[in-house]
């Protein structure tokens, strides 16, 4: 998916998310070094961070996304140093004590090659002992292949728009592709529509475990909330722990 286009209804869309920002601050505020961010996105984790003093570097692909959170960076008075990368193949001087990659950002790593060589790559770029931390949602779907509007709409100069989406999943693939159309209209009553694709890998908690090990971590702690609750059949989201693992 091309972030780039994406980049305004995103801001709008997650501004507001807070049901992390707690969690990844109080983290950052424990571990205390250096902080890497993996899809840092238009900058709503990492001006939190930021906000609380942690020296916080984000990684992002979308140049459009870090354009959003630059001008956030502005408005709240802050500095972010947010550098455009692949986390698949980033390469930077500085080594982080914690990397965290927060909102399902590994989610666009579709298959175990990538997986493992962006694994590898953000062990490679921690301290010994350094810690990644990252949260995926629990593959669970709302109405497949059904036109849905789940409460999201926006108003601004140009009108009001409403966000509308369509999942398909690919059990086999275990991927998820969301279909969006966002639908202005104008005060005098204009349609335009814009469409978006965002495809997704999930994953199981085990699968998880057996890549964190394979790409040099040690066997993570997890969670199925943000307060530290176990997993279970009822959560929504699963937070992992770990450390790279020295030889």
């Amino acid at each position: 998916m091309n972030y780039d286009d994406f980049a305004d209804l995103y801001d709008h869309q997650y501004d507001l998310y807070r049901d992390d920002l707690h969690f990844y601050g109080a983290l950052a505020e424990r571990v205390g070094g250096p902080v890497l961010e993996i899809g840092s996105g238009t900058g709503r984790v990492t001006a939190y961070l930021a906000r609380r003093g942690a020296q916080i570097t984000g990684l992002e692909p979308s140049g459009g996304m870090i354009g959003y959170a630059q001008a956030r960076a502005q408005r709240e008075g802050l500095s972010l140093d947010i550098v455009q990368g692949d986390v698949k193949t980033f390469s930077l001087p500085q080594r982080f004590s914690l990397c965290i990659a927060p909102f399902n950002a590994l989610m666009h790593l579709y298959t175990p090659n990538e997986q493992l060589q962006a694994l590898e790559n953000i062990r490679a770029h921690l301290d010994p002992g350094g810690q990644l931390v990252f949260d995926l949602s629990v593959p669970r779907y709302g109405a497949l292949n059904t036109v849905r509007h789940e409460g999201e709409t926006f108003f601004a100069a140009g009108g009001r728009t409403d966000v509308f989406l369509v999942q398909r999943q690919d059990e086999v693939k275990q991927s998820v592709v969301t279909e969006y159309y966002a639908d202005t209209t104008a005060a005098g009553g204009a349609l335009t529509r814009r469409h978006y694709t965002l495809t997704q890998r999930y994953y199981t908690r085990y699968e998880v475990e057996w890549l964190l090990r394979c790409a040099g971590y040690e066997s993570p702690r997890v969670a199925g909330s943000f307060q530290g609750g176990p997993l279970d059949s009822l959560s929504d989201v699963m937070v992992f722990q770990t450390r790279r693992k020295e030889s």
